[in-house]
């Protein structure tokens, strides 16, 4: 049997948190892999994931969380008898200096300032990343070329169901999710909103823009005239940020930080969902879950969206201006969505609910048909790494 170090931390509430938790769950009982995260698991971090669930995959947690604790008296630089998967950012740089005897760099960024790429992810044996984008930039940059595997969504959660009655019926309910900051556009999508929401009393945006670490969002206005700031609660106040910006406070809805478990229960009470990035390294797990979840979207056509967004399942944003470079980001291939087709595909929704219902449930079917779930990532990595294991 391999040990696989997933090397990042678990969790329920961010995306490579996800990835680990999802990878974690469908290696833990594997008679070939064993999953080993690359931090302790703890029982917080499985915060929202169901006992039954909880059940099935702890005796593995326990046993990666052994694992690691004999690593401590191993010398640091002796190589792990195990394939070692590393979370590589914009910086090309690993979290931690662990070395296994076979290394992988999984290599998910947004710059495309990627000239530090080449040295330093020489120690990788392969190279990893989840979108044409992406791999094309990683081969510019190196001359390598890295093995490409979509994420996935968990479908067996995210699907459809009938809206609970629990709102009001006679409201129209917009969604918008990821944590805040430049790239995600939460400053368009309010734009937008606030042009969209000035002919129609009865829109509602819902938000769910918080993160572990608001503190790095805190200041974030984007092309608004007021920024972000914390409420009295140390979270981000989403809520007042939105009428600062001039959109009525009755016309938002921000559902705080909760688990990702818990999201199909908010996304099924809407009507549309607008994602409107200016750059995704991979394919938006916020657009992933509400195309799961059969709901229309609205998203920019662009950087790794490119390898899921079509004119059939989608409403897709194809006016993309270029991005002024933020926080020394390279934004070349980013892309600037326009307000007035962001607010031509709200409106397009809006008066026509039953073919929004209908893109909706093609947006489901595409997943399904293009194996994009957590399960076939899963299996797409593990032959992936058994085939790469020597």
């Amino acid at each position: 049997m391999h040990a696989v170090i997933l090397n990042w931390q678990l969790g329920t509430n961010f995306g490579w948190g996800l990835l680990g938790l999802n990878l974690f769950a469908q290696w833990a009982h594997d008679q070939e892999l064993q999953p080993i995260m690359g931090m302790p698991i703890k029982q917080d971090q499985l915060y929202g994931v169901d006992p039954l669930r909880h059940s099935r995959i702890w005796p593995s947690a326990q046993a990666s969380n052994e694992f690691l604790t004999a690593l401590g008296d191993v010398d640091p630089t002796r190589a792990i008898n195990a394939i070692q998967i590393d979370c590589i950012g914009n910086d090309f740089e690993s979290a931690t200096p662990r070395r296994s005897r076979r290394m992988i760099g999984r290599t998910i960024f947004e710059t495309s300032a990627t000239a530090p790429a080449r040295e330093l992810l020489k120690k990788y044996d392969l190279l990893l990343t989840a979108s044409s984008w992406n791999a094309a930039m990683l081969k510019q940059a190196t001359g390598r070329d890295a093995a490409i595997i979509h994420e996935g969504v968990d479908l067996s959660v995210f699907c459809p169901a009938p809206r609970s009655g629990w709102l009001d019926p006679d409201r129209f309910y917009i969604f918008s999710g990821g944590k805040v900051e430049y790239r995600k556009g939460q400053d368009l999508v309010l734009m937008a909103f606030r042009r969209f929401a000035s002919r129609h009393a009865d829109a509602m945006l819902v938000t769910a823009w918080h993160s572990p670490w608001p503190q790095y969002s805190v200041g974030f206005r984007g092309r608004l005239d007021a920024s972000i700031n914390l409420n009295t609660a140390g979270m981000l106040d989403v809520p007042r940020w939105a009428v600062e910006n001039g959109i009525s406070a009755r016309q938002v809805l921000d559902v705080g930080r909760i688990a990702n478990i818990l999201m199909p229960g908010v996304l099924r009470e809407m009507h549309v969902v607008l994602q409107p990035s200016r750059a995704e390294a991979c394919t938006s797990l916020p657009v992933k879950e509400a195309m799961a979840c059969g709901l229309p979207v609205i998203a920019a056509l662009n950087t790794g969206m490119l390898d899921i967004l079509t004119d059939d399942n989608c409403l897709p944003l194809r006016r993309q201006g270029a991005v002024v470079p933020i926080n020394n980001l390279g934004t070349d291939g980013w892309g600037e969505s326009d307000i007035e087709e962001i607010d031509a595909a709200l409106e397009s929704v809006y008066q026509d609910r039953n073919a929004g219902a209908a893109t909706g449930v093609r947006a489901r079917q595409y997943l399904i048909d293009n194996g994009r779930s957590w399960q076939q990532h899963a299996a797409s990595l593990k032959q992936w790494v058994l085939a790469n294991a020597a």
